[in-house]
């Protein structure tokens, strides 16, 4: 059946046409709505108050880029089957189904030992039983199991579209100039060289901004001190939240989310019933239970959940090296002597961790520059321009955050 051709329009990249009618069956699935629901920065909107967009707004961009980076390839005589472009192109705009609400803090408490990439895949392999097998070339291409190995890289690798995509939306959405990549003028300047992405040699001072914009992108968004200490709070939450519920003490919860506090499921039960109750899931769960558990008389998971409600966040320290345990201990004395609570119910209201990233690494997946005479290089020797050594530096920070009282 013929539709309509269907068009989005996205603030960062114009109109965005709906390739056919197999993508937009995806599209419109539940599985792909439910992320309407969900922030793409998670807690980011309590630093930079503009960062409201979605992960669907993310899926439908990387899916734009996926479809201008074919078109790119295919125009410099690389064959890509029709069957190709859908499997990429479903893979991109499905790799994000396995996102719960603020993932990552999720990841850490309600579901243990499975991260999203493999509940997407589950979400995938799901779709694929319900759409007659029309996925598998997509599943192919997530997993890297396809012949043609740069498909896989487009998903997934140092300048994938997820990368291309999210650090300019981003950049759009909260205002951090820095961040506003060139992805039109990369994409244009990929091209293959046995079975591996490469970028033409005049595209290498496109490919230095985006190592750079990622670096800023991190540290003055991503992993932004207070950013990080509302998800550190919210991680203390819901694992309050679980440890009353599996101690017998009836929350206030949607029936999935009350499913993930009582129950610890399994990666292999997670592909029946924990599954299903995950796809119902979003940020309205959390939020709504925190407004409830406001009023809770437990005063641990009282406390946190106004205080994330209201925005009175944790205070943090970002530290060269790990905070004294003494300092830590008397802290919590504090708690103790205030709130009337054990060491182990005051301890919710501190976070002592560490974060660390590193922006490139050759060994992970090197970005090769390719130059006239054919010959290729990788960035870190092509580039006359770039500190790669800095930028593959793995920096390490500690942090200490805690209830202001």
């Amino acid at each position: 059946m013929n539709r309509k051709k269907k068009i989005i329009n996205d603030p960062v990249f114009g109109f965005i046409s709906i390739p056919n009618n197999f993508l937009y069956s995806l599209i419109s699935h539940s599985y792909m709505q439910r992320l309407n629901r969900i922030k793409q920065m998670g807690l980011a909107a309590f630093v930079y108050p503009g960062a409201q967009h979605t992960r669907f707004h993310h899926s439908i961009g990387a899916m734009y880029l996926m479809q201008e980076a074919i078109d790119t390839l295919h125009s410099k005589g690389h064959e890509i089957t029709k069957d190709e472009a859908n499997g990429a192109l479903a893979s991109i705009l499905l790799h994000d189904i396995g996102h719960g609400p603020f993932s990552h803090a999720l990841e850490n408490t309600l579901v243990n030992g499975i991260n999203h990439e493999d509940i997407s895949l589950m979400l995938m392999q799901s779709l694929n039983t319900q759409q007659n097998g029309t996925l598998d070339t997509c599943i192919s291409i997530f997993k890297n199991e396809y012949p043609k190995r740069f498909l896989h890289q487009l998903v997934s690798g140092q300048l994938d579209v997820d990368r291309l995509d999210y650090l300019r939306r981003d950049s759009f959405f909260t205002g951090v100039t820095e961040g506003n990549i060139g992805s039109a003028r990369i994409i244009k300047m990929l091209n293959v060289r046995n079975d591996k992405l490469v970028v033409e040699a005049k595209g290498i001072y496109s490919i230095e901004n985006f190592l750079t914009s990622r670096r800023l992108m991190y540290w003055q968004v991503y992993l932004h001190k207070t950013a990080v200490a509302a998800e550190k709070m919210l991680i203390n939450v819901l694992t309050r939240a679980k440890e009353l519920t599996q101690d017998g003490i009836d929350l206030f919860a949607s029936p999935s989310l009350k499913y993930f506090l009582k129950n610890n499921p399994s990666k292999e039960s997670f592909k029946s019933e924990a599954l299903q109750h995950f796809v119902n899931l979003d940020d309205n769960d959390i939020w709504c239970a925190m407004k409830v558990w406001a009023k809770h008389n437990d005063v641990v998971l009282s406390t946190l959940s106004s205080a994330l409600v209201d925005r009175n966040l944790f205070k943090i320290e970002i530290l060269s090296t790990p905070k004294d345990p003494q300092s830590i201990k008397q802290q919590i004395d504090r708690y103790i002597s205030k709130f009337n609570i054990s060491e182990h119910e005051a301890e919710y209201f501190i976070s002592a961790d560490n974060i660390s990233t590193n922006m490139y690494t050759e060994l992970d997946d090197s970005i090769d520059i390719l130059y006239n005479d054919g010959t290729v290089k990788d960035i870190s020797e092509a580039s006359d321009m770039l500190n790669i050594e800095l930028l593959s530096k793995r920096i390490e920070k500690y942090y200490f955050s805690y209830l202001k009282t």
